[in-house]
């Protein structure tokens, strides 16, 4: 696809430029707006093995660094308290948050004492999906997001997650098991592995099917340069001239037929559409065809533009600065232990970079507010952003548009996978400049260099 192609060499381009970090001396993120809705992200950078793919800040369990941790954790979070921050939404990612199940459950009651939290969306992996540890989560956690990435086994083998996490049908049968014990209950899946054919695809997808997973994110496989080495000694290296068709495998069997299983949430996370008859989570009566609308997603800043984040490796974007928390865990906890917040570097974005990242996140998320955008920028979509704008008007990605709004369709919809996958790998960049700076021993317990 020449599009996407073109567009993709364009946001690699602009990353290098607005994705790039300065060290920063502020100890604190900037007080809240008035009126503003934000979500907060909670980092928890600790896994039992680290997957060769991931560019996420994490680090190999080890419990009493890990205690420590969370309450640190708990202690930055009091802090965003007393700038006067309050949130509705809770989003917990790592690493694997639920690691230590009760730090975690003490973590989440401490941000709703805090807090007026309404929804909470926290992390997992299939080990996890024990009896003792959903029944913690149950009445905590609205949404509950379990790294699956692939139901075959021999990219589980690859992945180096076999051994841990069991075969595909023994990982089946664990997600079968949490059917309906969450508002939403969503299993990320990867798509685009080097050694992955259609029949393995489809096999995926028929094990989601039987999943009972009322949402499902299909990640296109991507990765920064700080893991490229070990994602291309595993998996092998990354192939992207059969991204689309790939996606759209997957788009058509979620969501294809005359009665689809799936509608979509994003361009890349699909919803469960009830039945009539057939008791959904978050579905109060029997009867009746709906779309499960579920309270969050793994892309959060599709319906929270800013967030503050908490713990290392966080990222935090806050009136059009990119703020990065310290990926050192011991430079995180002198900081908190000395009552500093655990910012490390920042990158502020200028009014175009903002309406390009407006631009690209809602219409990731399948639409753009032309009000909204015309009350917060003073000026048009097109006029803003014109590049962009008749890029994708020309090109027929647009669906619909009036004056209210912007809707994408399925060629859209690609094009904004393939751009959120190039963005993200930005992101990933930004990543690696601040483990840039971790020292010889903590690159060690990364990397094992």
């Amino acid at each position: 696809m020449l599009s996407e192609r073109l567009q993709s060499n364009i946001v690699r381009i602009l990353n290098n430029r607005y994705l790039s970090l300065s060290p920063t001396a502020q100890t604190h993120l900037p007080e809240p707006r008035p009126g503003k809705d934000y979500m907060l992200y909670a980092h928890i950078p600790f896994c039992e093995r680290l997957c060769p793919y991931c560019s996420f800040n994490r680090y190999l369990f080890e419990p009493t660094l890990a205690t420590k941790y969370f309450d640190n954790l708990r202690q930055e979070m009091r802090m965003l308290a007393d700038l006067g921050y309050d949130f509705k939404s809770l989003y917990i990612g790592g690493g694997t948050p639920t690691v230590m199940p009760d730090e975690l459950f003490a973590t989440i009651d401490e941000a709703r004492r805090l807090f007026s939290i309404e929804e909470v969306s926290c992390e997992t992996n299939p080990n996890h999906l024990t009896a003792e540890i959903l029944a913690g989560l149950e009445g905590r956690v609205q949404r509950l997001s379990c790294g699956v990435q692939s139901f075959d086994d021999g990219l589980l083998k690859q992945m180096q997650r076999y051994e841990k996490y069991g075969s595909g049908l023994e990982i089946l049968k664990r997600v079968k098991a949490v059917h309906n014990r969450f508002d939403s209950f969503n299993i990320d899946m990867i798509f685009n592995f080097p050694s992955q054919t259609e029949n393995t695809l489809l096999y995926d997808l028929a094990a989601v099917l039987e999943s009972g997973a009322n949402q499902v994110t299909f990640y296109p496989l991507m990765a920064s340069r700080a893991v490229e080495k070990s994602l291309a000694e595993t998996v092998g290296r990354v192939d992207y001239a059969r991204e689309r068709y790939f996606y759209e495998l997957i788009s058509e069997t979620l969501t294809g037929s005359d009665d689809p299983p799936f509608g979509f949430s994003s361009a890349w996370t699909f919803n469960r559409i009830a039945k009539p008859g057939i008791m959904q989570a978050g579905q109060t009566e029997p009867g009746g065809t709906f779309e499960i609308r579920a309270p969050m997603v793994d892309e959060y800043i599709i319906d929270y533009e800013e967030y503050p984040a908490i713990g290392s490796g966080g990222l935090s974007y806050l009136d059009g600065s990119l703020y990065v928390n310290t990926f050192s865990l011991q430079q995180y906890h002198e900081k908190i232990s000395s009552g500093c917040m655990s910012l490390s570097g920042r990158t502020v974005f200028s009014k175009y970079d903002q309406m390009r990242y407006r631009f690209m996140m809602q219409l990731f998320g399948l639409r753009l507010d032309k009000q909204q955008w015309q009350q917060d920028f003073g000026c048009s979509v097109s006029a803003g952003v014109p590049a962009e704008y008749y890029f994708f008007k020309t090109i027929g990605a647009f669906d619909h548009e009036d004056k209210n709004e912007i809707i994408v369709n399925s060629k859209g919809r690609y094009l904004m996978v393939a751009l959120m996958r190039q963005f993200f790998i930005g992101v990933n960049g930004v990543r690696d400049q601040a483990r840039a700076a971790l020292t010889t021993s903590e690159r060690e317990l990364l990397f094992g260099e």
